[in-house]
């Protein structure tokens, strides 16, 4: 019991540690104040709280070396800004890191307390993992609801046109009627061309923010567009039906591949299953598996066989659309 109550305090401790560090270290108190400076200077007033200059503030105080110790501290190849820029988080990369650091702690230690301390350091690489898996999560969920969005919007931007407007009003009509995220990326496409950026290379910045292929073509027959001249509303229209018609096979290779999917990840999870099955049931029967040398080789190789097998099966059912 006592063993129990001391893996639980140990784990309070370091959940009430990720809070506090996010909450004292990572507030952006200066980012607030100079994000309203430039407001003022568009001449749009409050700001509001989802604004999408956020982004154009943070690199600005990066670039004249505002950073915190931790940011310092933090290794460089985990600072991959450009994945929270997609996945629109508003913590930072060494808020992540730290909280990683404090998971890969707070479960190696109870897995040490309560269970073996054998098994502590996979579930600490478990723990570390986990933040990191929540931020690729988000990152893909964001850009998949992109592409299901940017057919909507490049008809929105053709009636625009249509009707009489500019391109740039066009994006300005996205921004301000379409839904997350696709409005806060053409909204500050239109922003930046307001700042004096040129709308092409404000339109490459987009493109280098959401890695999308549809999106590539929507930007590179803008470019072209506005060189030689033509009908972008027609343009535009074409582009819209070709992503509706590709989301439509896409739909139907999914249901076409439903069933290999499924079979991998029961595949995959049924050793891990069976593991912590036997654990739970007889624990000194899995504990030849980390204790005698010829159980650590097939615990090794069967790791081995598990990752080649997924990739198998992920290439097997991944079908490029």
């Amino acid at each position: 019991m006592n063993v129990i109550l001391l893996g639980l305090f140990v784990f309070i401790g370091v959940t009430g540690l990720v809070g506090a560090v996010s909450f004292l270290v990572f507030k952006g108190g200066a980012a607030g104040r100079t994000a309203n400076r430039l407001d003022s200077l568009v001449g749009r007033g409050a700001r509001s709280k989802d604004s999408s200059t956020d982004l154009l503030i943070r690199q600005a105080l990066q670039d004249v070396g505002r950073e915190n110790i931790l940011e310092r501290l933090t290794p460089e190849f985990l600072r991959v800004s450009r994945m929270f820029e997609q996945a629109d988080v508003k913590i930072k990369p060494s808020a992540l890191f730290v909280a990683a650091c404090c998971f890969a702690f707070g479960f190696g230690t109870l897995t040490a307390l309560m269970v073996n301390i054998y098994v502590a350091p996979v579930t600490a690489a478990i723990g570390f993992t986990n933040p990191f898996i929540w931020l690729w999560w988000k990152r893909n969920s964001r850009l998949k609801k992109f592409a299901s969005q940017l057919p909507e919007a490049m008809e929105l931007v053709a009636r625009a046109l249509r009707a009489g407007h500019s391109l740039a009003a066009g994006l300005q009509v996205v921004a301000d009627e379409m839904p997350e995220p696709i409005c806060k990326e053409f909204g500050r496409v239109y922003e930046e061309q307001n700042l004096g950026i040129s709308l092409e290379e404000a339109l490459n910045h987009m493109c280098d923010r959401v890695p999308n292929l549809d999106l590539r073509f929507f930007v590179t027959s803008v470019n072209i567009q506005r060189q030689t001249g033509g009908d972008l509303a027609e343009i535009l229209d074409r582009i819209g039906h070709v992503i509706r018609e590709r989301f439509k096979i896409l739909g139907q290779v999914k249901a076409l591949t439903a069933e290999g999917r499924l079979s991998g990840v029961v595949l995959i999870a049924l050793p891990i299953g069976l593991f912590l099955f036997m654990m739970h049931l007889k624990p000194d029967y899995v504990e030849l598996l980390w204790t005698d040398p010829m159980g650590i080789q097939m615990s090794v190789g069967a790791i081995v066989l598990m990752l080649i097998g997924a990739y198998a099966i992920k290439k097997i059912v991944d079908i490029k659309v």
